[in-house]
């Protein structure tokens, strides 16, 4: 039998991990994650699980964030240190949870169309999820996240692709692309050798996935230079397909290292970066770890969640906008402009009670700032002495 048709059959045996490596079993660990049940119709049967610090920043900003294979949401917080950046920085978390009912090596279904089309499957659950967060915990429905491992950074491409209306901005660890597979067969193609498509059909498969024509969501790409179960390839894949959504140039426009490893970035004229992408040297498959920017360490080390020098959980957050802004006690708002306007808006949250609407085509209600005819020189300028590290 061929290595696919191995895998096919193994993928029906819940006790075989099929896809070694696209996360891995972690032993249990005490937990702060919360279970909720009842959030929504849950057309693709997951499990929700978050975390709310006692102190809640100003305009509350949610998190998601998506376990690898065979990964648990608490060991997968507990290796990558979300809870304990929650709780510093005062934003909420949303960890959903495959079951292995649904996949027996509980990966999400990031190639099957049942689960990645807007208002179907897992995407509908997890999107449900969010509504419930937004709802119950006052959440600012402009500052809305995702982020994910390997097949959870899979998932998190088809959450920014289905519903780039709900978030801001997404960062995908050792994932694929949207749309580069519909079955077993072309995932494991993908994964193995990545994406060979042109920028412009990248580009549409994600135009493809809704009716949205508002603003699209910023994008944070990692991946290891020796990673052997999810190809490089599939992180410049990454970096093509969302340029392409935001009409940017192929070429960086800053390269510089950061921690040791190197970071490409593109911006818009406003000098707003859009996209980054890191290359983690000579790291295999996983999420990398470090010493923070804060000088403290988020998560620990375990199956690919792995030492490199470099704490992605935090410079995500940063990448976010969630680490520049002090803890306070969140009070209800007041009519005073919310913070970081010029994040993505959601639209309205779905009642947990309702199934998933369809895509509205509604402009996305993200404020839009005031542009100019050309450049912003000396916004750009600053940028890019930052990113080269000549000035802070």
């Amino acid at each position: 039998m061929s290595l696919v048709n191995n895998v096919e059959f193994l993928r029906h045996l819940p006790k075989m991990n099929a896809f070694n490596g696209l996360g891995a079993f972690t032993p249990a660990a005490p937990t702060p994650l919360v279970e909720t049940t009842g959030f929504g119709a849950n057309p693709g049967a997951l499990k929700m699980f978050s975390f709310v610090p006692a102190q809640l920043a100003r305009s509350p900003a949610l998190v998601v964030v998506l376990h690898g294979c065979g990964q648990t949401a608490a060991s997968y917080d507990h290796g990558a240190g979300w809870s304990t950046l929650s709780e510093h920085y005062g934003f909420a978390l949303l960890m959903p949870e495959q079951q292995s009912v649904n996949n027996g090596n509980t990966c999400f279904n990031w190639f099957d169309p049942e689960d990645i089309a807007r208002g179907r499957g897992e995407a509908a659950s997890i999107r449900q999820m969010i509504a419930h967060m937004v709802g119950t915990h006052d959440i600012d429905p402009r500052r809305v996240y995702v982020t994910g491992l390997s097949a959870g950074g899979a998932m998190a491409s088809v959450m920014l692709a289905t519903y780039p209306d709900v978030f801001a901005a997404g960062a995908i660890i050792a994932g694929l692309p949207f749309g580069v597979a519909s079955n077993l067969r072309e995932a494991l193609h993908a994964m193995m050798h990545g994406s060979t498509l042109a920028a412009p059909e990248l580009g549409d498969r994600v135009r493809k996935a809704s009716k949205h024509n508002g603003a699209w969501p910023k994008i944070s790409v990692w991946h290891g230079s020796a990673d052997r179960t999810v190809h490089p390839g599939n992180a410049d894949a990454i970096v093509r397909q969302w340029l392409d959504v935001h009409g940017l140039p192929s070429a960086a426009m800053s390269k510089a290292d950061v921690d040791g490893h190197p970071r490409e970035v593109w911006w818009d004229a406003d000098g707003e970066t859009l996209v980054e992408s890191y290359s983690i040297t000579d790291m295999a498959h996983g999420t990398p770890l470090g010493l923070a920017g804060n000088d403290e360490r988020y998560g620990v080390e375990g199956a690919f969640l792995i030492e490199a020098g470099i704490s992605s959980s935090y410079h995500i957050a940063a990448f976010f906008g969630l680490t520049d802004q002090a803890r306070q006690p969140h009070v209800a708002p007041t009519g005073v402009p919310r913070e970081r306007a010029d994040t993505i808006s959601m639209t309205i949250p779905v009642p947990a009670s309702e199934p998933e609407p369809a895509a509205s085509g509604r402009r996305s209600s993200r404020p839009r700032k005031p542009r100019g005819n050309g450049i912003n020189v000396g916004r750009v300028i600053a940028r890019a002495l930052t990113a080269a590290g000549l000035m802070k």
